[in-house]
């Protein structure tokens, strides 16, 4: 306001002392500096503010943005300890097969191994988001081909597929809250 108000009286001051072709161009700059001047006086309301709303607006959308990125890096942080669970889980059965009989929970069955895997305690998880479905398959003759077994076949040779899904729970400001089903599956051959 104060730089405004010096350069409208440069101005004037140039049109005054100067004579020339150029008079006129600074007599109309010189008026509409005088146009501002009145209307800064009566109140008349101009451009201020502006930049604070401009301020307003970007920041909303950057923070948007940042807070998105950090949802989807939390989402890709649950997905890498999903994915440790399933193997986490196929590893658990294929020591506890039918012929273990070292280890504790020997001849081990779905629900002990989705307790187990509910139980690893990953930071930042709950584990009444976690599902875990286990599947039970048995070889077939050459080419070797997988197929799911009736009840539990869990001799060795055998294989385990232990499937875990997490739901997470994805929140980003102005974007209507929704989830993501995360999911990983892992498969074995039973060891033991």
């Amino acid at each position: 306001m104060i730089k405004l108000s010096i350069l409208c009286r440069r101005e004037s001051d140039l049109t005054l002392s100067r004579r020339g072709r150029y008079s006129q161009v600074r007599l109309l700059q010189a008026y509409r500096c005088r146009g501002e001047a009145d209307q800064k006086r009566r109140g008349v309301p101009g451009d201020e503010g502006s930049a604070l709303v401009e301020m307003a607006v970007v920041s909303s959308l950057l923070f948007s943005m940042l807070f998105g990125i950090i949802e989807l890096s939390l989402a890709l942080y649950t997905y890498n300890y999903v994915s440790d669970a399933a193997r986490e889980g196929s590893r658990y059965a294929i020591v506890r097969g039918s012929s273990c009989s070292v280890l504790t929970n020997c001849n081990v069955t779905s629900a002990q191994i989705q307790t187990y895997v509910q139980n690893l305690g990953y930071p930042g998880m709950n584990a009444a988001n976690t599902t875990v479905t286990t599947t039970w398959l048995s070889p077939s003759a050459a080419p070797v081909t997988w197929t799911a077994c009736g009840s539990t076949c869990n001799a060795p040779g055998d294989a385990v597929q232990v499937k875990v899904t997490y739901s997470f729970k994805l929140s980003i400001p102005f974007v209507p809250s929704s989830t993501l089903s995360l999911h990983s599956t892992s498969m074995m051959v039973i060891a033991n």
